[in-house]
């Protein structure tokens, strides 16, 4: 341990020695004084002497503009990105260098929702810090849909998950968060849906209120909702039957035994953030996944201008089907399946890639519950292959199969890299080969599997 004010000159003096923009800042600083020096004093008399009075009082102007806001990014740079939790010397570089990685990682947009893309970014998080997830707002179904209904807000199940997947905070306070009341009038709500309400109640803006929040959990990237308008889900059955509300869908597909036509949403004209749409314009790579296929991911690519933003942008495009099926959604699917329903609602949308599972079949007390449920898992086959390398979709396979409390998951840290691989390739990158090796991936991100 330092003495007092020791830990904050270490902290400074490992950023110097570790290449941080806190050296650009100051370059900044110092050519603004010159500016401002040169301007009006007798420093440089020689060069004075040829100055008129308006070239010196905009040289004046332009070396003040440039030392504060030098000043302003030095500052905001120290309170955005120091984090340090421990003062070993040795403890503060790796977390320097490290911070420093995730920084100049590619940036990464994820669309979708539900539990697949909230376990997706507590892997992502740990190889970038340029992270947009974009999330559903259809969700009309448990406490979401009861604070929908009651306040008339965006529904915040989903985006409440994300930020806490990409959150930095301590794990009381991410189980306060995820508490679920048990008894009363807030039997079923979770208290971090009440943040958000309570939020968007202080703010007047459900927008503000994610922003709000996911500041005082310091969020790594950021969490947007597709859209501020409150669009309800709506699916055509293969009977013709026409069901309203996205928790009703898949109640309805098993109660009828009719698989899912098509989704489409109301309003059909629904306004994208513009946020989202910068975000997707600027990305290195843009994530269809993990999550449910007709309520999770397409109603997203429902949003017109944001579908057409998807389609035109020159980042590569990867879809990721879930794991396992899904009863009344995505019973008997392959993964060729999952795809045909994306493209079926975008047609004219290319993918780069397909991630996909090549898992060992499951062990038998998981595949027995998943059974009973009408689950299976989803395996990429031969046939699959075939017909997507006919649409021209680059496939990466790998065992992505988490188990956890017999529960099935993506493993987000292979997914991760995978992602990554496929960002650092479009891009022609030198450290390509780095990052699709997992050895070496390991050996320059201090990782944890921990989630």
């Amino acid at each position: 341990m330092f003495k007092t004010g020791e830990g904050e000159r270490v902290i400074v003096k490992e950023m110097l020695k570790t290449g941080w923009r806190i050296k650009e800042y100051l370059f900044l600083v110092f050519l603004g004084f010159a500016m401002m020096l040169s301007a009006f004093s007798g420093v440089f008399s020689r060069l004075n002497s040829y100055l008129t009075m308006p070239v010196k009082g905009l040289l004046l102007l332009v070396g003040l503009i440039i030392a504060i806001l030098s000043l302003r990014g030095m500052l905001v740079f120290f309170l955005t990105h120091m984090k340090i939790r421990t003062f070993s010397k040795k403890d503060i570089r790796s977390q320097i260098l490290q911070k420093k990685r995730l920084i100049r990682g590619p940036k990464v947009v994820v669309v979708g929702g539900g539990t697949g893309l909230s376990v997706l970014l507590r892997g992502m998080k740990k190889f970038t810090s340029n992270i947009t997830a974009i999330v559903t707002v259809a969700d009309d179904g448990g406490g979401s849909g009861i604070l929908r209904e009651d306040l008339g807000m965006l529904p915040p199940g989903d985006i409440r998950s994300c930020i806490l997947a990409l959150s930095d905070m301590e794990p009381t306070m991410e189980k306060l968060l995820n508490y679920r009341f048990e008894e009363g009038s807030l039997k079923g709500q979770s208290f971090g849906n009440l943040f958000i309400a309570s939020m968007n109640e202080i703010t007047g803006n459900f927008e503000n209120a994610i922003k709000e929040m996911s500041s005082i959990l310091a969020v790594t990237g950021q969490v947007l909702p597709v859209s501020l308008e409150d669009i309800t889900l709506y699916a055509k059955l293969e009977n013709g039957m026409v069901v309203k509300g996205e928790s009703d869908i898949p109640l309805k597909s098993l109660e009828y035994q009719s698989k899912i036509e098509k989704v489409f949403i109301k309003p059909k004209y629904s306004k994208p953030l513009s946020e989202a749409l910068r975000a997707i314009e600027e990305a290195d790579v843009v994530v269809l996944g993990p999550g449910s296929l007709f309520t999770s991911i397409i109603p997203n690519l429902l949003v017109e201008r944001l579908s057409k933003k998807i389609k035109n942008t020159k980042a590569s495009k990867i879809y990721i089907p879930n794991i396992m099926t899904q009863p009344g959604e995505t019973d008997g699917y392959s993964v060729f399946d999952h795809v045909q329903g994306l493209l079926n609602h975008n047609r004219n949308l290319h993918l780069d890639w397909i991630i996909a599972n090549n898992s060992k079949p499951l062990p038998t007390k998981v595949k027995e519950k998943y059974e009973q449920q009408g689950a299976q898992l989803v395996s990429i086959t031969k046939e699959d292959r075939d017909k997507l390398k006919a649409l021209n979709v680059n496939i990466l396979e790998e065992d992505l199969v988490d188990i956890r409390k017999d529960y099935v998951r993506h493993n987000n840290l292979e997914l991760s890299r995978l992602i990554l691989s496929c960002a650092y390739e479009k891009k022609g990158s030198r450290w390509f080969n780095r990052w699709r090796s997992k050895k070496r991936a390991k050996k320059s991100f201090d990782i944890s599997d921990e989630m």
